[in-house]
């Protein structure tokens, strides 16, 4: 199993990102994923999940609004659209499948101007 994240960055705030996460390894089209982030001295948080249709989407409150999860099962990617980003989004994003327990490397925001 492999997940491999990319589209991490600097950006000012305000901006916009699109981290996607490529899965290989496992039938990805069969199972949720999520997105969690780890801010600096803090522990993981979990920003957005997303069933395995697509069909339900649900995020943090501290996001909501501004992210958007979505999912290719043709491509086997998993995509969080980031948009009005703001410092305190500043973080090492992860994706992960949680039935399964397993995470990608991480992929760093920072959001500065």
């Amino acid at each position: 199993v492999q997940l491999v994240e990319s589209g991490g960055g600097l950006v000012q705030p305000g901006g916009s990102l699109r981290l996607s996460c490529a899965a290989s390894g496992f039938t990805f089209s069969i199972y949720n994923m999520r997105w969690y982030r780890q801010a600096p001295g803090k522990g993981r948080e979990l920003v957005a999940h997303i069933s395995s249709t697509g069909g339900t989407t649900n995020y943090a409150d501290s996001v909501s609004g501004r992210f958007t999860i979505y999912r290719d099962n043709d491509k086997n990617t998993v995509y969080l659209q980031m948009n009005n980003l703001k410092p305190e989004d500043t973080a090492v994003y992860y994706c992960m499948v949680p039935s399964r327990g397993n995470w990608g490397q991480g992929t760093q925001v920072t959001v500065s101007s």
